[in-house]
């Protein structure tokens, strides 16, 4: 690995989102282009890693090989998030290299990851709107917004909002002119065939039931020896 350059580390682990991950490691990847900067993919072994979708994605990097990232990206998931937070090595490691890090970003539920390791303390942040309130009570500081930067960190709500946020850290990172080529790159236009989300349509459907309830038996077991964690996730 190069010293010189500035590396953004995509942080992969069981049961993560591939969007999380994929939609903005497509949008970062091409600064390689535009400046000092490598784009990589770590996890605790480079070995076949499951996704929620159940393709599997190998990492490029160990954490061991990329101990201080200059930038850390947390993408998010629903279970694997929460695993994750009980998962010792990965979560030594988001300490470690977020401390020194100089860019934090998540997308989704990983900002409960870079919040469970104590590095959005009294931050402002966001996530996926269903764990919004559960995010405060891991000590950030909520904000419902597509992305949200506050000081070195960067957060995204869920999934398909890691691509604006990655944009957002492209303009930081390397300009306007930069990050509006990327974007034209990748052709990122969204149209999507029923406009933008309706939130008082969620509201009146309950939504946030619907969509949690299956994963709440799963997530019980998954913290069965943590108590402290399940009543952040789950009050």
């Amino acid at each position: 690995m190069d010293k010189q350059k500035k590396v953004i580390a995509f942080v992969v682990y069981p049961e993560v989102t591939p969007l999380d991950l994929v939609g903005p490691l497509q949008v970062l990847k091409p600064l390689e282009n535009f400046g000092p900067f490598e784009v990589v993919t770590v996890g605790e072994r480079v070995e076949p890693i499951t996704t929620d979708l159940g393709m599997r994605i190998v990492p490029e990097r160990t954490f061991a090989d990329v101990p201080r990232p200059f930038a850390l990206v947390l993408p998010g998931g629903v279970l694997g998030p929460i695993q994750a937070i009980t998962h010792e090595p990965l979560m030594a490691y988001v300490r470690s290299a977020g401390a020194t890090a100089e860019v934090l970003a998540s997308v989704c539920t990983g900002s409960l990851i870079l919040a469970a390791a104590g590095l959005l303390e009294g931050q402002r942040a966001t996530t996926h709107w269903s764990f919004l309130e559960a995010l405060g009570r891991f000590g950030a500081q909520p904000v419902r917004e597509r992305w949200v930067e506050d000081g070195r960190a960067m957060t995204a709500a869920g999934v398909s909002a890691g691509i604006d946020m990655g944009l957002a850290l492209a303009a930081r990172l390397a300009g306007d002119t930069v990050a509006r080529s990327i974007q034209a790159i990748i052709e990122y236009e969204p149209q999507p065939p029923f406009g933008m989300v309706d939130w008082d349509w969620v509201e009146r459907v309950d939504l946030k039931r619907s969509l949690l309830t299956p994963y709440v038996p799963a997530i019980q077991q998954l913290l069965a020896g943590r108590p402290d964690l399940l009543a952040k996730l789950l009050p």
